[in-house]
């Protein structure tokens, strides 16, 4: 087929960007076949590259449809020419002069080319046989063209917006941890500013919820993550000496670790000698958990138990069907209390103590330095002791992991 036209018709003047689009058509492409809806997906993804709207792109849409056959192919007529009121039925309606703006605004970005007849009209000239031998309209192969071009940057946008939507999940999830700690802090630790703290998270939580620049919603991050380190900081201080006694240094633990006294309560007792010990093993059913529960409710935990498995993930792995409630928190410490070597005695003394819920806490926590516990019986016997003496939350022992090693909020 044969193209003659190469300047527009009409007052439009010729310009720098239209002699450059006019070479890029007459290029050779990368590809000898495309299908044309497969690049016109890629295109939408990446349209904001080439600085094209979605209306400019279901004009687009149109003038594909127009193209016969699925593949744009370099041997083919990539010239379409429909009429102005063919070509507005197709895109919905559309009034001419919208569709003049958009169909500018495609060739302005060079992913079509004009060409013009002499008249300004769109029409095809054929041979005897029928084939196409000249057209005047609207030429399609500086998409064939640019194909390469297009699906390049159709996977750069993806990935941008992968990296802004992991960005903006980080940010929610700080917020969250940001508000929802500092209401555990104003119950638990009333002598800190909590409310200035609260009134920062409210102000990124506005700040959020507006869809912000890529380097705003960094900055964002930035500031989000100094406000839990603050709030973490602040839970901790109370914590010192729980973060000690989860250290694991022998320095430290000696009474635990180093006595070689069998006797000791830092050495649990054989199984022979607790079955007369007539102590109840914990719970075993959901039923026993409730009436416990209930006897205990001034024991209950005062943080939410996601922040807990946040912090002590470890437990979740020996959960048979997952961990979703504060029952199948217990059920699973109760099974793993056996696996860390600890008695049924020390175990139902410490949730009597502690109360059912604080007593799983607990475990979960030494869980998590389980390597460094040299006698997880005695350990737990410990702060059973320290809880009936009411000198023990396990609350501080949560912050403390959290503050530390890979545990930081994030």
């Amino acid at each position: 087929m044969q193209i003659i036209s190469t300047t527009p018709f009409g007052q439009r003047p010729v310009s720098a960007d239209l002699i450059e689009n006019q070479m890029l058509a007459t290029r050779e492409s990368d590809v000898a076949h495309f299908d044309k809806w497969e690049l016109f997906r890629e295109l939408c993804v990446a349209r904001l590259s080439y600085g094209l709207s979605d209306r400019d792109m279901a004009v687009l849409n149109a003038l594909l449809s127009f193209h016969q056959g699925r593949n744009l192919s370099d041997n083919d007529n990539l010239v379409v020419f429909p009429s102005n009121k063919a070509l507005s039925e197709r895109a919905h309606g559309m009034a001419e002069s919208t569709l003049r703006r958009h169909l500018a605004a495609l060739t302005g970005a060079g992913v079509i080319l004009r060409h013009d007849s002499p008249n300004g009209k769109r029409y095809a000239a054929k041979d005897a046989s029928g084939e196409v031998i000249r057209a005047f309209g609207f030429n399609l192969r500086p998409l064939l063209v640019r194909a390469s071009e297009i699906t390049d940057r159709a996977r750069e946008t993806r990935a941008a917006a992968e990296t802004y939507r992991r960005l903006r999940d980080e940010c929610s999830v700080m917020l969250r941890d940001a508000i929802k700690l500092a209401e555990y802090g104003a119950s638990e630790r009333p002598k800190h500013d909590w409310e200035s703290i609260q009134a920062t998270a409210q102000e990124y939580a506005k700040a959020l919820r507006r869809k912000l620049p890529f380097e705003l919603l960094s900055d964002l991050r930035k500031k989000l993550r100094l406000l839990c380190d603050t709030v973490g900081q602040l839970l901790g201080m109370d914590a010192q000496i729980k973060t000690k006694e989860m250290s694991g240094s022998d320095a430290d633990n000696e009474r635990h670790y180093q006595n070689s006294n069998k006797d000791s309560y830092d050495f649990e007792p054989s199984l022979e000698k607790e079955k007369g010990a007539g102590v109840d093993d914990g719970i075993e059913t959901l039923e026993e958990y409730r009436e416990l529960g209930a006897e205990q409710i001034d024991q209950s935990p005062k943080m939410p138990l996601p922040l807990v498995l946040k912090t002590c993930g470890e437990i979740q792995n020996y959960a048979k069907d997952g961990v979703n409630n504060w029952y199948d928190f217990v059920a699973t410490a109760h099974f793993v209390r056996s696996m860390m070597g600890i008695s049924s005695d020390a175990w139902g003394k410490a949730q009597i103590a502690m109360g059912v819920e604080n007593a799983a806490i607990v475990l979960a926590c030494m869980l998590e330095k389980i390597t460094e516990i040299h006698s997880p019986g005695g350990y737990l016997r410990a702060l059973t002791q320290k809880a009936e003496d009411g000198a023990f939350s396990p609350g501080p022992m949560v912050m403390a992991l959290l503050n530390g090693g890979d545990k930081n909020v994030a």
